[in-house]
């Protein structure tokens, strides 16, 4: 594992050089980022749930604050596929397509500049040992290595995620394509938010950029959710077991590119 992580710090500067894809371009020239990731994100399930903003506070990374959406703050369990993936140009064998099950909430940071929105991570869980050392050694963020699988049929898709103490299950079915979600909806703001941030100590913060363009939606005509959100994310977050999420969307997904950013720190 310490070889690959040597082996994709060794590619950065390669990175650099490629070409970049026409929906990032714009960023100001000089706010152009190095390029650590790239893939597609496909069958991208979404569950919302309004929280207490006091749920989530001590989990902020420095510089930012809770993005609110007519004055409720959202946490969201998200369900994804990982396809072609590869870590600074390189695909590595058996390790180009896997689920992720997150939970994530949604931050904004004042730049003097700009407000960017963004999430962060309360936990990200994938099935291959050697993505979450990456993750975790190289940026800091909070992997873990989970038994998951999906299947995927003409109008259903379930996630499995499990370890020795959990079994978690995520199931809907499908209805029409809804087309990209209207200016000012709530599922506009679940799903356009393109920055990341990584809580790395009390004054440090890392910041990172998802670029894709807009996502359409599906209508879902059916869900079941089984989750132990205790054993999943935590004692504070135990409550969403038992409670129905404000929403839930299932978005096709796109090609994505990952950019990283600046190490901020923060006094």
């Amino acid at each position: 594992m310490r070889k690959f992580a040597a082996e994709c710090e060794k590619r950065h500067l390669d990175e650099q050089s490629k070409p970049i894809n026409p929906f990032i371009l714009f960023i100001p020239v000089n706010k152009i980022m190095n390029r650590f990731l790239t893939a597609r994100w496909e069958d991208l399930i979404m569950a919302n749930y309004a929280v207490d903003p006091s749920l989530i506070e001590e989990l902020l990374p420095k510089g930012t604050e809770i993005d609110l959406f007519d004055g409720k703050c959202y946490v969201s369990l998200v369900a994804f596929r990982f396809v072609d993936t590869r870590v600074l140009g390189i695909p590595f064998p058996f390790h180009k397509d896997f689920e992720e099950v997150n939970l994530r909430f949604y931050v904004t940071r004042d730049t003097g500049e700009e407000i960017r929105r963004g999430v962060v991570f309360v936990k990200e869980i994938v099935p291959k040992p050697l993505i979450t050392f990456v993750a975790r050694t190289l940026y800091g963020e909070p992997y873990e290595t989970w038994s998951m699988s999906h299947n995927k049929t003409a109008s259903g898709l379930t996630y499995k995620w499990s370890d020795k103490n959990s079994s978690n299950r995520l199931h809907i079915e499908t209805g029409d394509n809804l087309g990209v979600p209207k200016a000012g909806s709530l599922e506009e703001f679940i799903i356009e938010h393109y920055w990341g941030y990584t809580k790395r100590g009390n004054r440090r913060t890392d910041e990172y950029r998802v670029a894709h363009p807009k996502w359409e939606l599906f209508d879902i005509n059916y869900v079941e959710l089984d989750v132990d959100f205790e054993k999943c994310y935590g004692k504070r977050f135990g409550f969403m077991k038992d409670t129905e999420p404000d929403s839930i969307l299932l978005a096709k997904g796109s090609e994505i590119e990952v950019f990283k950013g600046e190490k901020l720190r923060i006094v």
